[in-house]
């Protein structure tokens, strides 16, 4: 899952929280590897037949250029996904932090006790968009998290905070 708790709230005593979030990758780095080491074997193994051909200097280039172009659109697409999200919750404060790539980091802070999380549905960019209220701003929580678990986020967010109003 694309989101981890790296400190769970306590069942009892003082609430501290740290949660956070990143986009998912289907491709991880190992496998990133083995598919363009594989499509250059595959894209190699015709190439067998024309050694000795001028056909071979043809093609080279283009075969070439196809393996670098898979390696370019896979490479930027692990660049544009290097995000993170912390959430972090300590002594009357909750925080969250946004890291984009090549941006400023970007900070949100308010009281968890006037914090209000909420699921919208229906017109938004993403299904179940999650939010949180506080400290005058409205800031958006794992969009790029898959519904389902945009939904478990806010289940188990929602139950934080609704400990943190007890106190």
């Amino acid at each position: 899952m694309p989101h981890e708790w790296t400190k769970r709230p306590a069942p009892q005593g003082p609430v501290e929280a740290e949660l956070q979030l990143w986009p998912h990758r289907s491709l991880p780095k190992r496998g990133f590897v083995a598919f363009i080491g594989g499509t250059a074997a595959l894209i190699a193994l015709p190439l067998l037949t024309m050694l000795g051909t001028p056909v071979l200097w043809v093609l080279l280039p283009f075969l070439g250029a196809a393996v670098a172009g898979i390696w370019w659109a896979l490479a930027r697409s692990y660049r544009d996904g290097e995000v993170l999200e912390r959430l972090e919750i300590r002594d009357g404060t909750i925080r969250l932090t946004r890291r984009d790539r090549g941006r400023a980091e970007r900070v949100w802070e308010a009281d968890p006790y006037w914090v209000e999380l909420t699921l919208h549905e229906g017109e938004r960019p993403v299904p179940a968009y999650l939010t949180l209220r506080g400290g005058g701003r409205e800031v958006e929580l794992g969009a790029f998290l898959p519904e389902e678990e945009r939904r478990a986020l806010a289940e188990s967010l929602q139950r934080l905070l609704a400990r943190l109003g007890r106190r």
